[in-house]
């Protein structure tokens, strides 16, 4: 997709500068059903861990995804004892909505949660959040199938985890390797624009953020870490595989379909100050070529079978225009969506009318060399028809690309560097736009408290699943 050109790019990231000790730069949550046992150890161990160990000022949000047992009161006591631990009661359940409401409230630069076995060597935390305070990167992953991790858990999780990022894989060309690991990163300013985007609020949250923040261009680290598994977890496997596989599906189907905004998460060329300066820069032109030639050596080998099918019952010409003129409104639809990454209906009939063009000018090529073969060789083989055709729509590729990107896809009206329009004007599902506001206890911050702004959607409904 035309990232660096999109109207809503995100600005260049930036090294987050040193902060006064009572504004937090980390807010880690930690959402909880029914968690009353394990939650005051949990959140007592990392409390002490990023007290000992973290350089910046943090929060600790527990967000109670509506228990039935005393894990609220449990949390109230802990957000009283301890000045950087606050609580937040959500009266509906699913991890995705907990997360959603919390990190849309949260004033933190840095965004990240765990899950509340701490199954994940907290070792692993600084490493996690340090590529985004630093500005290199845009979300952070713990994985568990990194060559470096170690992991303990059982046969029948590990191949549950495996093939389901198999399947990721497979369906939406997901390229990071742990979607699940309950152990995330994300800096703010992602995602006030990718948050609305993501429609689950249950399990799938963390797969759906990561398959678009990743469709996007964003840059997602990866930090292997040690990882043993919570016999005691509470996780319903079949009903989350279940509600993955269609969040996979629904996914997939709006990748496939363009009806996502995601220019809206682009970052501009150069995060490098010095790159900022620099104009005229021409964008994405390796990565066009690739996806010019995939699509190019595809419609080639989709022309020539139409030829040879066409050529049983007509003549060498008619058969050449035929083929060529299917083949040519399949590679500008492809070339249109793949290697120019443009999306939706808008201008697609101009651009196949701009394409005809240029496959007339194909047709000339091709047509010329069939004319001078049939001149040149009487009653000529199909084999060296085949290979003057494969000649002649070699020129003819250089031609249409150089073409495509000048004329039929340019790029010309896009400035280098956009100013990211306001938070307001970012795309918004309309669920996004019915959040209400759960009780929720004030933020501590140097006696100063803020009341923080929580959402739940009006129409979507949460599977009701036990986590």
């Amino acid at each position: 997709m035309r990232t660096d050109s999109s109207p809503g790019a995100l600005p260049a990231r930036e090294h987050l500068p040193a902060q006064d000790a009572g504004s937090p730069v980390l807010d880690v949550v930690i959402p909880v059903y029914n968690e009353e046992k394990d939650l005051r150890p949990c959140v007592r161990r990392l409390h002490e861990h990023l007290t000992r160990t973290f350089p910046y000022a943090f929060r600790i949000t527990i967000a109670d995804n509506a228990s039935t047992d005393t894990t609220a009161l449990v949390a109230a006591r802990l957000a009283a004892e301890l000045a950087e631990v606050t609580d937040v009661r959500l009266e509906r359940k699913g991890r995705g909505r907990a997360l959603r409401t919390v990190w849309s409230a949260s004033e933190a630069p840095i965004l990240a949660y765990m899950d509340v076995d701490l199954s994940t060597d907290l070792n692993a935390l600084l490493p996690l959040v340090a590529p985004l305070i630093s500005g290199h990167s845009d979300l952070a992953i713990g994985s568990r199938l990194a060559h470096a991790s170690r992991v303990v858990r059982g046969p029948k999780r590990e191949f549950i985890s495996r093939a389901y990022n198999l399947i990721l894989r497979g369906s939406l060309q997901a390229r990071f390797s742990d979607a699940q690991c309950g152990f995330k990163a994300i800096r703010r300013d992602v995602a006030r624009v990718l948050l609305p985007l993501v429609e689950d609020t249950g399990w799938f949250f963390d797969t759906e953020m990561l398959v678009l923040a990743e469709r996007a261009g964003l840059r997602i680290h990866e930090v292997p870490v040690d990882w043993v598994d919570d016999p005691d977890s509470t996780v319903h496997i079949v009903r989350t595989a279940t509600d993955d596989l269609r969040g996979v599906w629904r996914v997939g189907k709006a990748l496939a379909t363009g009806s996502l905004p995601l220019d809206r998460l682009a970052r501009p060329f150069g995060d490098d100050p010095r790159d900022r300066e620099l104009s005229d820069v021409p964008r994405g032109l390796a990565r066009q070529l690739v996806g010019f030639c995939v699509v190019g050596a595809l419609s080639t080998l989709f022309y020539l079978l139409l030829y040879s099918l066409f050529r049983q019952f007509s003549g060498s010409q008619i058969a050449n225009a035929l083929a060529l003129l299917v083949s040519a409104l399949g590679n500008t639809a492809a070339n249109r969506r793949l290697t120019f990454g443009i999306r939706g209906r808008g201008g697609a009939v101009r651009h196949q009318a701009q394409g005809l063009v240029v496959f007339g000018i194909g047709l000339a090529l091709t047509s010329g060399s069939l004319a001078a073969l049939g001149a040149a060789t009487a009653g000529p083989a199909h084999s060296t028809e085949l290979a003057v055709l494969v000649a002649a729509n070699l020129a003819a590729t250089v031609l249409r690309f150089l073409l495509f990107r000048a004329w039929v896809f340019p790029d010309r009206d896009a400035p280098l560097h956009r100013t990211p329009v306001p938070h307001e004007q970012t795309y918004q599902r309309p669920y996004e736009q019915a959040y209400e506001r759960p009780y929720q206890r004030p933020y501590r911050q140097d006696h100063q408290t803020t009341q923080a702004r929580a959402g739940k959607a009006a129409d979507d409904t949460d599977p009701g699943d036990t986590r």
